[in-house]
């Protein structure tokens, strides 16, 4: 019989320490993720999706495993999205001209064709698809303008102190949660876009803001946090001291501090604003270019970004 040699370990060896102390690190994270599941069991997350992790393949898996994370361990994720670069884009490559006023697209009824193409058909089925191609079937895609989901109505941009027309944009004035909660009672999980049909004029679409959409589904759906993805690391009461980043906030203070905030900030601000004083308990702004910042967010004690409170 040939002579069999026994490997021993030694216990002081330095990769099997790291690996020892990288496990044991795991191993903490999911006991401090064990009350936020308690907390966030059977409740609806409203994530806003845009910016980088939408355009980076990368950041597209990751989001997609972080939703559908919160969806096997019990949440009950919706997906809201908008998709402004592009639809800059596809109007660029059409020689459609396209101008903002007052921070909003000037959506023409040519334009508004485009954005329907590009939010319903494209964005939305590649998100859908990125979802199902971890677990088929998990996901649904649908717009605003599905079932009567939302109702929409034109809306101005005040530009100098006057009012100016932008078109075919619109607000969300109100919304059918039954919608939404029937996909989620069947265990899928919505994936909606930000088009809207006019409720003033019978056949007519409307261009919404997703950030002020996605707020309006979480005031709708009772949802226990609204998520809004975004390309900064968070909220900071002076920009640029990077030094004056706000980990959390009050509405009230938010409130006050609206006015002087970055022009891009304010629809993101605005929309958790707007979800925390209709009742959502609490909304987050999260920097989308970190790889599974949903997770880090409503997992950890510390979070990420900047979290609004009433």
């Amino acid at each position: 019989m040939a002579d069999e040699t026994l490997t021993t370990i030694n216990p002081d060896d330095a990769e099997i320490v790291a690996a020892r102390e990288a496990a044991l690190e795991k191993t903490a994270i999911l006991i401090e993720s064990l009350s936020w599941l308690g907390s966030f069991r059977d409740k609806i997350v409203v994530v806003k999706f845009g910016g980088n992790a939408m355009v980076s393949p990368e950041l597209q898996r990751t989001f997609a495993e972080d939703i559908l994370y919160l969806h096997h361990v019990g949440l009950k994720p919706v997906v809201v999205h908008g998709g402004g670069p592009q639809i800059s884009s596809m109007l660029d490559k059409l020689g459609i001209h396209s101008e903002f006023k007052g921070g909003y697209r000037v959506t023409t009824p040519e334009a508004m064709d485009v954005v329907r193409m590009v939010l319903t058909g494209h964005i939305n089925r590649g998100i859908v698809r990125s979802l199902n191609e971890l677990n088929p079937t998990i996901a649904i895609g649908m717009s605003g303008e599905d079932a009567g989901l939302f109702t929409g109505r034109r809306r101005g941009a005040m530009v100098d102190g006057e009012i100016v027309d932008l078109g075919l944009v619109g607000d969300v004035v109100a919304v059918n949660p039954e919608v939404i909660l029937t996909q989620l009672d069947a265990g899928r999980i919505p994936v909606v876009s930000s088009v809207a049909p006019d409720g003033d004029v019978a056949g007519q679409s409307l261009n919404v803001n997703a950030d002020a959409a996605a707020a309006a589904l979480a005031v709708a759906l009772r949802a226990e946090k609204l998520i809004v993805l975004t390309d900064v690391a968070g909220l900071y009461r002076d920009w640029p001291d990077r030094a004056s980043m706000l980990t959390s906030i009050s509405a009230g203070e938010l409130h006050a501090l609206l006015p002087s905030l970055e022009s891009g900030m304010i629809p993101k601000m605005s929309a958790c604003l707007d979800a925390v004083q209709g009742g959502v308990p609490k909304a987050a702004i999260v920097d989308g270019r970190i790889p599974h910042s949903i997770l880090l967010e409503i997992f950890t004690q510390q979070g990420i970004g900047t979290e609004v409170t009433a």
